[in-house]
Parts: structure tokens; C-alpha cells; sequence
């Protein structure tokens, strides 16, 4: 059969993006984070000689032409053209399925996944592994780890100070200018371990794979980091971690647990968060989104925190607890299992967060991190506050 090899991959974003909120307020679901890598990433690194174009919410293509600026964003395509679904989790047996058959629509539960140039009629239902809810990257991600490793050098660069220990270190990827320092186990015996560029890994730390720890992340001191843990670049973990996403430029550096939970960008635990990820009954964990309740159909799934968001010191989070971006959480007692975007909760009260304050706050917490609160940002913000109000008045 012949292997079709397209000259551009159109990866889009389908009207159920919804269903992620709030960790797609400010990003298309290709963009979420899943394994060591986004799903766009996960996608465009099986066609390395091919044209990408993305398509996505038309009010959050100012923002993501900027972040990508070599890739095209909502822009018509008349020439050859494989479009595929950024909600999959793309493997090599999806790839190798779409190559070999370009005169199809590719569904899994009536949902396209992929097609060719355009929609046809004929239609072929695939098995994939597809995003609909966040608790879906986090059931995801260890799986998603193993894949990733295979795209490592699976080499140990950096300095490895006396008295690192590495269990199975042909599992273990550590990148260049990285430090791991004296007493830190890195336990692969149960998944590989994917360390970026210019980590550091503090004394006594543990670490269980399979993880990975993104470029310029910081593994705090005693930290202990269990498995299908991805920490994503420039944070900052300590204290105990399982099986959680923590997206990119966000911190979680004191003791305190953060269970199967996926928390965005530019947000902060404070000292002693704690996050519940089991009931005491043991039943599923029903978890609100967007005004309607899901069951996750899941035992274990903790905190989803959109981008910007921050609890205080001994903040407690309730199981499958829901904070909309740019919140405060604080004060004595469970707050609320769903703070919707743009509020202040202490446990008792929400009052809403000032537009202008969340910017001051958000254009100063980049600055530190070096990255420029551009207006096409502060744009979307604004956005989002505005369509987010109902939420704050009901």
C-alpha cells in the first residue's frame, strides 16, 4: 500500500473544547500538556518535513501567532493538506493509519479525528486516544511518558554530584546543564524519567517514573515526586506530588500533597496546600465544568486550576475542585468545589477580582519570569473576564 507523506498538517481545534475549561480559556486543547510534551508537539514531531498550520478559536489566534511564530494560525489552505484532531494523543499507529488511507474521514464516537484535503462521506471509525476532560490528561499522562522517552537521547548529561542514586538508569534521560545533587533518588524502576536542560534537582529529593521535569524547573529539597508526575519548564515542586501535570512557569515549592490534579501557567500553591483526590466512599469523582457536572467515572482526580490562579498558605481543595483563572483561594475550611474565573474565595465568600488588578498582578509575576505581558494577552484576559461574568453574578 502506498504511504502518503503530506506536504502540511493542519492540527485543529473541534467544538468541544468547552469541556476543558478552564484550562482552554487562554490556550487551544492542542496546547495542553500531556507526557513531556503538548498534544501539538506530540503530533508534529511524527512529520518533521512537513508545513504546520494550526486552526483554532478565532479569539485566541492573536495570542497564538504570537507564541508560534513560524506557524500559520487560521489561515485557509488550498494546497495538499492532512488535518488532524488536536484533542488526540497521537502515537505511530494513528500516523501509520492515515498515511495508508487518503480518501476517508477518520471517527472514534463520531467525533473526526482525521481527514485528507476535506471531509468525505466515507467514513472509518479508529481506536485513539482523544481528550475530552482534564481529568483525561491526567489518566493519561504516565502512559503518555513511556511514549516520550522513546524520543529522548536516553543519555545522562549534566553533573551528577556524590551520593545520586539512579535506579535503572538506561531509563533515565537527563539533559545538558542540569545538576542532580547529593542524596536525590531517581527510581525508574516502574517508568522512564525525563529530565530537561538546566534542571536542579535539591538534596534528598525523590523522584518515581515515570516523570519528567521540564528545562529550568527547580525539584525542591526532601521533595518527593511520585510517578506520572510532568513538571513543565521554569517551575518550582516541592513537597509531595503524584501523578499531577503542573503545565509550565507555575510553583508548588513547600510541603503539601497535589494529587492527580492538572494545575496551568503563572499560578502558585502557597505553603501547606493540600488537595484531595480520594472520596471517603470511595465512589467516582463528580466534577463541574463550564455549569454542567461530569462524572469522571474516576476514583482518584483532585485540583484542575486555570492559568494565573493562587491559594494561600493552608489552603485545603476538596476532591475534583474546579478554580477558573486568575482566582485567589484562601482562609480557613473548603472553599467552594467550583470558583469560577476572576474571584476571590476565602473559604466562606467570593467577591470578583478586579480586571485591572489581575493585570498589574499578571504583567508583574511574567516580568519575573522574563516573559512580556504583550496586549494581544491582556486582550484575551479581558475576554475571558467578560465572558466569564455570568459565572460571578449567578
Amino acid at each position: 500500500m502506498t504511504v502518503k507523506t503530506p506536504k502540511n498538517i493542519c492540527i485543529f481545534e473541534d467544538d468541544q473544547f468547552f469541556t476543558l475549561f478552564p484550562l482552554t480559556y487562554l490556550r487551544p486543547v492542542f496546547e495542553l500538556r500531556c507526557g513531556a510534551v503538548t498534544l501539538a508537539e506530540r503530533i508534529r514531531r511524527f512529520f518533521p518535513n512537513s508545513d504546520i498550520l494550526y486552526q483554532c478559536r478565532d479569539y485566541l489566534a492573536p495570542l497564538l501567532t504570537e507564541n508560534s511564530a513560524a506557524i500559520r494560525v487560521n489561515q485557509m489552505i488550498n494546497d495538499d493538506c492532512l488535518f488532524i484532531n488536536g484533542s488526540v494523543l497521537c502515537d505511530q499507529a494513528l500516523v501509520n493509519t492515515v498515511l495508508q488511507n487518503t480518501d476517508c474521514t477518520f471517527t472514534y464516537n463520531n467525533k473526526t479525528i482525521a481527514f485528507w484535503n476535506k471531509l468525505t462521506t466515507s467514513k472509518k471509525e479508529i481506536d485513539v486516544r482523544c481528550i475530552r476532560y482534564p481529568w483525561d490528561l491526567i489518566k493519561l499522562n504516565a502512559e503518555a511518558l513511556k511514549d516520550d522517552f522513546e524520543f529522548t537521547s536516553k543519555k545522562i548529561h549534566g553533573r551528577l554530584y556524590d551520593g545520586v542514586h539512579l535506579i535503572q538508569p538506561e531509563n533515565i534521560s537527563i539533559g545538558a546543564d542540569s545538576k542532580i545533587k547529593p542524596g536525590a533518588v531517581l527510581d525508574a524502576e516502574h517508568g522512564p524519567i525525563i529530565i530537561g536542560n538546566g534542571v536542579t534537582i535539591m538534596p534528598n529529593a525523590v523522584i518515581e517514573g515515570p516523570c519528567y521535569v521540564g528545562d529550568h524547573s527547580i525539584i525542591k529539597a526532601g521533595a518527593k515526586i511520585y510517578e506520572g508526575t510532568s513538571i513543565g519548564p521554569t517551575c518550582k515542586a516541592g513537597g509531595e506530588v503524584e501523578a499531577s501535570i503542573i503545565h509550565g512557569y507555575s510553583n508548588k515549592q513547600h510541603d503539601g500533597f497535589l494529587g492527580h490534579s492538572y494545575i496551568a501557567e503563572w499560578c502558585n500553591l502557597g505553603a501547606d496546600t493540600n488537595t484531595s483526590d480520594l472520596k471517603n466512599n470511595y465512589s467516582s469523582v463528580k466534577v463541574t465544568i463550564n455549569g454542567e457536572t461530569y462524572d469522571s467515572g474516576l476514583l482518584f482526580v483532585g485540583l484542575i486550576m486555570g492559568d494565573h490562579s493562587k491559594s494561600g498558605i493552608n489552603t485545603m481543595f476538596n476532591t475534583g475542585t474546579v478554580v477558573g483563572i486568575s482566582s485567589n483561594i484562601f482562609g480557613g475550611g473548603f472553599p467552594s468545589k467550583y470558583i469560577p474565573s476572576f474571584s476571590w474565595a476565602d473559604g466562606a465568600n467570593t467577591a470578583e477580582y478586579r480586571m485591572d488588578k489581575a493585570i498589574d498582578v499578571a504583567r508583574t509575576v511574567m516580568a519575573r519570569r522574563k516573559v512580556t505581558f504583550t496586549p494581544a494577552y491582556q486582550t484575551l484576559l479581558q475576554y475571558i473576564f467578560e465572558m466569564t461574568s455570568h459565572e460571578r453574578t449567578s
